[in-house]
């Protein structure tokens, strides 16, 4: 058993021991779902009285008594009406007990202690081998009975899980970190974006701060694809609701789609750019000479997210992809790939997150209900990704039924600067819309050839990759990011005309430069100016007017008696190469 299975096996076990816990500290309760996650585990429960966080203790320390008493886990099957009978006056397990009977499956339980819960196995051996100080409980959330807002809102509690008691420990102060650099915080303080009631939860508003940054992240995506081939294209934000029922979104997307009634026409907010694309590339008589097609548009789309779902910028409903959409024939995929690949790398190493990244390749289910084409076309399509990634000496594993609705992908996983694992950029290999769409370009033989269409996103998202990026950087962004790059500080009044003069040639050199001659104390703007998180502070006083230089206070080194043309050669540099510092 590979590691990763140990640890969710172990995690899913701490969630019995949770709901045995809860049903003895809260008798008449109800348990329902308690499955692993990510990191830890948790566990839903209709409880009988109230709990709030005040309460972990109490049930962990229940937790702890009870796993003196725990040892392996016994497996056992029932019949529809024995395992009724076992959980009577559960109405959660009388309905999972009755939705499993109706598919034919085997209903089984797995008991430990005193306790028995109705599961599908995946346990730890020996419950001996939990390591003192390895788990906690959390924090205690709200969670409706199977996700769905029309039923009981349940009390879910959360722990957390790790193999030993030092992984645990790093993750709480990894946790700990993250809230330092949670960009809603972070966002607010640097006066990046904004989120407003009158217009919208997940509909953010740039500050002309973040969208300095939002455009720099932009314009260096374009300048990455700019020498590839690649034309710039635009597409309106609605469209007709046939468009996306011939791509299959409508059938899709149901509910989370935007729906738009302009006088007896129903339109759609665009969920996707793709169906777009496809109606630019079909307005044009291409031949296989003009192969690969490469379509580049930074676009906003729309869907409908819970409103419990949203979260800042990492989880919206107005989505701008910095979309590319390419079209070629199966021969070219590799190249093709290949070219993303390297602008991918490029990408994320000017970022600092190359170090640890694997990638995912996101393959079909075995419910092929759930994805548009033929099995012939899939296979092509997962083995033209397969082949692509070994080729690129990628770090991949497979991820079954992980694929998008119309195609397999490639999925890269990046770790930001605290160790969290993001899914940003993206490949896609489609087969199936360019069939919908009776896409066609004339090949050598002057017959009609059906193009595969690559679907690939950069940064995922610009919203979630600023998000990301005001975090990773913990809003300290590098030089050429920064929204504000030098602020310059006189300390009186005698030298407000130097500083000025030194404001106006970095400002003319295109330096994104601030003039703080407030009549606040200079520690004041010091301090201001650091909490800002401004890469570079210039401080001048008497010493450096009569001089004719400036002293310099940077994040991580101090420069003295400078002269301005140096500096201003210093910054150029630094982020033409786009530094890191």
């Amino acid at each position: 058993m590979e590691n990763t299975d140990k640890l969710m096996h172990l995690r899913h076990s701490l969630a019995h021991l949770l709901g045995a816990s809860i049903l003895e500290l809260y008798p008449g309760s109800q348990i329902t779902l308690g499955p692993a996650v990510d990191n830890g585990f948790y566990y839903d429960v209709d409880i009988n009285g109230k709990v709030t966080d005040t309460d972990l203790e109490k049930i962990e320390n229940k937790m702890k008594e009870l796993l003196k008493t725990w040892s392996s886990f016994e497996k056992k099957t029932l019949t529809k009406d024995e395992a009724l009978k076992m959980f009577k006056g559960n109405t959660y397990k009388e309905e999972l007990i009755n939705g499993i009977a109706e598919k034919g499956e085997e209903i089984t339980i797995y008991i430990s202690g005193d306790f028995s819960d109705l599961c599908r196995g995946g346990h730890i051996e020996n419950m001996k081998d939990v390591k003192d100080g390895s788990w906690k409980l959390e924090r205690i959330a709200g969670a409706y009975w199977r996700g769905d807002e029309k039923n009981k809102m349940l009390t879910r509690i959360y722990g957390l899980a790790f193999p030993t008691k030092a992984e645990l420990d790093a993750y709480i102060l990894q946790q700990e970190e993250a809230k330092k650099r949670d960009h809603r915080k972070l966002g607010a303080e640097l006066k990046l974006f904004t989120i407003s009631p009158l217009i919208g939860s997940g509909l953010p508003l740039m500050q002309p701060k973040g969208m300095i940054v939002r455009k720099e992240i932009e314009d260096f995506l374009w300048s990455l694809h700019q020498d590839k081939g690649y034309d710039r294209v635009w597409t309106p934000h609605i469209a007709k609701k046939e468009l996306y029922e011939t791509s299959g979104h409508a059938a899709k997307f149901g509910e989370e789609l935007f729906r738009v009634k302009g006088g007896d026409e129903e339109f759609y907010m665009k969920p996707m750019n793709c169906p777009h694309h496809m109606q630019i590339f079909s307005d044009n008589q291409f031949s296989y000479r003009d192969m690969p097609v490469r379509y580049f548009e930074p676009a906003t789309v729309y869907r409908y997210e819970k409103a419990g779902q949203l979260s800042g910028l990492t989880r919206v409903r107005a989505i701008t992809q910095d979309d590319g959409h390419l079209f070629c024939r199966v021969s070219q995929i590799g190249v093709e790939v290949s070219t993303i690949v390297s602008i991918i790398k490029s990408f994320y190493t000017t970022m600092g997150m190359m170090e640890g990244y694997w990638v995912r390749l996101s393959t079909r289910g075995d419910d092929k209900s759930k994805y548009l084409g033929s099995d012939d076309v899939w296979e092509k399509a997962e083995t033209a990704l397969e082949i692509a990634a070994k080729e690129n000496d990628l770090n991949y594993k497979i991820g079954r039924d992980e694929a998008a609705f119309y195609g397999p992908k490639l999925d890269f996983m990046f770790k930001d600067a605290i160790g969290r694992e993001w899914q940003l950029a993206t490949i896609q290999c489609d087969f199936n819309l360019p069939e919908r769409f009776e896409l066609k370009f004339v090949n050598e033989k002057g017959e009609e050839e059906r193009p595969v269409v690559i679907h690939r996103a950069i940064s995922g998202s610009l919203e979630r990759f600023m998000g990301v990026m005001i975090e990773h950087f913990a809003g300290a962004f590098p030089l050429w990011l920064s929204p504000v790059q030098v602020t310059v500080l006189p300390i009186s009044e005698h030298q407000k005309e130097y500083a000025d003069t030194i404001y106006q040639t970095l400002k003319t050199s295109g330096i994104r430069v601030e003039l703080d001659d407030s009549n606040e104390s200079l520690g004041k703007r010091i301090r201001k100016a650091k909490m800002s998180k401004v890469p570079y502070v210039i401080v001048i006083g008497d010493k450096e007017k009569e001089a004719g230089v400036i002293t310099v206070e940077g994040r991580t080194e101090k420069l003295e008696a400078i002269k301005v043309e140096s500096f201003l050669e210093r910054l150029e540099k630094e982020i033409k190469e786009r530094t890191l510092n």
